[in-house]
């Protein structure tokens, strides 16, 4: 399907259809043992004898990956063992959550990981706390943070993004001969982590998220009027009493005015520009427009938005989520959005599509001639971020699946009410928006490929006619 910026406009469609209140979809026990038998293979793979699994509350999903839960406003260390066996590392307030962590474990107390002041009554040193947690001399050792490091190029196995406290623990724990490289990517590579696929058990946790986040999201540009505050529209972003994996945004006018990043009292006034983002694990929604009823409220600098910003970045999201589908290279998808909104008339920056996860960026397989493959099982968000100076930007991230049959068949079978969803937004986006995606693309966003221009007319969208 080629579509052409003649082939777009504006056009008075139904919204899409949201779900308040779903139930969560707990992780299973073999979706658990799944994961630890992916990262021992990993480990295996590599030659190491240990994992040293980094975690605090913003960057605690490898960590949680396997023992689901993060060590809140703490940090902690997972010490996994080529043989299976599993020691946290915990400071005070976490100590308890051993117990019901999802793999079994034996834990060791680091009061150096607990807040400022709390008691340090361990007698034993940080280095002798990781020998009982089996960190010794003579081994080969995988840390794993958060970051790849990819543009270090050959540098990257020696670079650590762990506390520099804990490194040097970690090294004197290990003996001067110590053999420490960075094994992140046994989590987060782009081409064989162990997160960066998730089964059908998974697929279903995390549509959660990303439901919560479209509903939301639609709620919020359904009630943005002028003369509501900022905070206004953001309560409605706050869904459920779920912690947003990103700063929400709700922002009129001009952002970061006192190094602000929070939705703020600032009044909505007729004109504005306006950006909204909410994200839970499993899906990011964010969108960029005006904050009027047709082009004809727009200032006269920016009154070609539809045609200069809108229509172009609408028609690469349309081509992205037709062509997008397992099998793929990344680099051809980075190509592809190049070819059809060139970067530098349009000036984005960052990859045109990444995975996400418990995190809203896991890592992205989409990059200039990245030879990683898009696989089934993987989460997407679509991430195409354009800039044209002087004028808003234009924005709708969402999430989609790629599943190939076995998996939609699973789905369909496992999570009857998940996959009707699924259908239900296909039509839409099929029948409404004039986009066909593969078979293989499943949206788990409500509002997948639904650009609203104007904010105060909830009547029209951009689709696509041919």
């Amino acid at each position: 399907m080629t579509i052409t910026l003649d082939s777009l406009s504006l056009q008075t469609v139904p919204q899409p259809a949201v779900w308040h209140h779903l139930p969560s979809v707990t992780l299973n026990d073999d979706t658990l043992r799944e994961r630890k038998a992916k990262v021992l293979a990993g480990m295996a793979s590599r030659g190491l004898d240990a994992l040293v699994i980094y975690a605090d509350k913003e960057h605690g999903g490898n960590f949680e990956y396997l023992t689901g839960f993060i060590p809140r406003f703490e940090e902690a260390l997972l010490v996994l063992h080529s043989e299976g066996d599993a020691v946290l590392v915990l400071g005070n307030e976490n100590l308890k959550l051993a117990a019901h962590a999802r793999l079994e474990n034996r834990v060791v107390h680091a009061p150096w990981f607990s807040l400022p002041n709390q008691p340090m009554d361990n007698q034993q040193s940080l280095p002798d706390v990781l020998n009982s947690a089996g960190i010794v001399a003579g081994k080969n050792y995988g840390l794993v943070g958060w970051k790849l490091f990819t543009g270090a190029q050959d540098d990257a196995w020696k670079m650590f993004d762990l506390p520099s406290f804990i490194v040097e623990a970690i090294r004197q724990a290990a003996g001067p001969e110590a053999a420490l490289c960075n094994a992140t990517g046994i989590f987060i590579s782009p081409e064989h982590g162990a997160r960066t696929v998730n089964n059908a058990n998974e697929l279903a946790h995390y549509e959660y998220g990303a439901n919560l986040a479209s509903t939301a999201i639609l709620d919020a540009l359904n009630a943005i009027a002028p003369g509501k505050t900022e905070k206004q529209i953001g309560a409605l972003l706050a869904a459920q009493g779920q912690p947003n994996n990103v700063v929400m945004i709700a922002a009129t006018g001009d952002r970061f005015a006192n190094a602000n990043l929070y939705p703020g009292d600032k009044h909505i006034k007729r004109g504005d520009k306006f950006s909204l983002t909410t994200s839970y694990k499993g899906g990011l929604s964010s969108r960029a427009a005006y904050v009027v009823a047709d082009e004809s409220e727009l200032a006269p600098e920016v009154a070609d938005y539809l045609d200069v910003v809108a229509k172009p970045y609408y028609r690469a999201v349309a081509t992205w989520l037709t062509h997008i589908r397992p099998g793929m290279l990344g680099g051809e998808m980075y190509a592809l959005i190049e070819q059809v909104l060139p970067k530098a008339e349009y000036h984005w920056h960052l990859n045109p599509g990444h995975l996400v996860a418990d995190e809203e960026w896991l890592c992205s397989p989409i990059g200039p001639n990245s030879a990683a493959p898009l696989r089934s099982g993987m989460l997407l968000q679509i991430d195409i971020i354009p800039s044209r100076a002087g004028y808003a930007g234009a924005s709708i991230e969402d999430t989609v699946a790629l599943a190939d049959k076995a998996l939609r068949d699973e789905l369909a079978q496992a999570y009857p009410e998940l996959w009707n969803r699924v259908l239900m937004r296909r039509h839409y986006i099929k029948e409404h928006l004039g986009i066909s995606l593969p078979d293989e693309v499943l949206p788990l966003s409500n509002t997948v490929g639904y650009l609203r221009p104007w904010l105060l007319d909830p009547t029209r969208a951009l689709v696509c006619t041919e």
